[in-house]
């Protein structure tokens, strides 16, 4: 049987090919909040492969609240230019120290320049902070690499369930739902 981590990385690739997409890599992470309720975000997915889905943020942002205080967490793929949904209900656990160095050094300077300047999900005082703080942190970092904030690094979902919906024109719509069964996967089909 086909390896569903093998089956998405196949289609991600398939989907980054003239992508019409600004972020191409944009996904959506669903976590369950401190009442209760679902909350959905678009992060950037870093990586996929044998341990799950890695995407990177603050760890004490809300999502890295909700995450520690309830790892149930679900990832939706949405590729319409090539008629893709994949969604991955899963289990959600930080990234080492290592890794989130890694993924820091591929981000962007200005990515850097933001993560540093702000305390994502807290409070902002008005509107012109935004502009202040980003050039503080550009003066404070002018001459030197930026490090990464002990705060920002990351989390893998690891799946128990990845459902890949190929949309047809008639409707028949082919939904292919694996579940992760005592350390092995097993596919069935469900009507569209």
């Amino acid at each position: 049987m086909e390896d569903p981590i093998v089956k998405f990385e196949g289609w991600w690739q398939q989907a980054l090919v003239q992508s019409p997409l600004q972020q191409k890599n944009a996904v959506c992470v669903s976590t369950i909040d401190e009442n209760g309720f679902p909350c959905g975000r678009f992060v950037d997915l870093k990586s996929v492969g044998t341990a799950g889905f890695v995407f990177c943020t603050y760890v004490d942002s809300a999502k890295g609240r909700h995450i520690q205080r309830d790892p149930r967490t679900a990832m939706t793929v949405w590729w319409d230019h090539v008629g893709y949904q994949v969604r991955v209900v899963g289990t959600a656990t930080a990234i080492t120290a290592a890794d989130a160095d890694r993924y820091w050094e591929t981000r962007s300077r200005s990515a850097q320049l933001t993560t540093t300047a702000f305390q994502q999900s807290q409070p902002l005082a008005a509107e012109q902070e935004l502009s202040s703080r980003l050039q503080e942190a550009a003066d404070r970092f002018s001459a030197q690499q930026i490090p990464r904030p002990d705060q920002w690094g990351g989390f893998c979902i690891k799946p128990v369930a990845i459902e890949f919906l190929t949309f047809r024109e008639s409707r028949l719509h082919l939904r292919e739902l694996y579940k992760d069964l005592d350390g092995g996967w097993v596919k069935q089909l469900l009507q569209p």
